[in-house]
């Protein structure tokens, strides 16, 4: 059993930055693939970014290559989502993720959720 908490949402202009963060407890984070996504109003859930147990490997959505990091610190139970050059697009609730499988997946089927952060990008 894994609970993901978020925090680090809020209000930013467009071209700004923020960082989000997710804390887990439970189990040692290091044995699960860690993810973001995010959901728009009227929109599907969507893959954001990926890493693997051991950090080596990350993955992202085409729509933020480039602009958003992803990293994890395992000592601190802790991934993040450091997010730049935000455009209005980006506004989502975003939801950090755990998953036992051993493999960085795009679709929204982890294990594990948190319960959202809001990110609104706006002028």
């Amino acid at each position: 059993q894994v609970q993901l908490v978020e925090s680090g949402g809020g209000l930013v202009q467009p071209g700004g930055s923020l960082r989000l963060s997710c804390t887990a407890s439970g189990r040692t984070v290091s044995r699960y693939t860690l993810g973001w996504f995010r959901q728009a109003p009227g929109k599907e859930r969507e893959f954001v970014a990926g890493i693997s147990r051991n950090g080596a490997i990350t993955t992202y959505a085409n729509s933020v290559k480039g602009r958003f990091t992803i990293a994890r610190d395992n000592a601190k139970n802790t991934v993040y989502l450091q997010m730049d050059s935000l455009k209005p697009e980006d506004t989502a609730v975003y939801y950090c993720a755990a998953d036992s499988y051993g493999m960085i997946i795009r679709r929204a089927t982890y294990d594990y959720w948190g319960q959202g952060t809001q990110v609104t990008v706006s002028s």
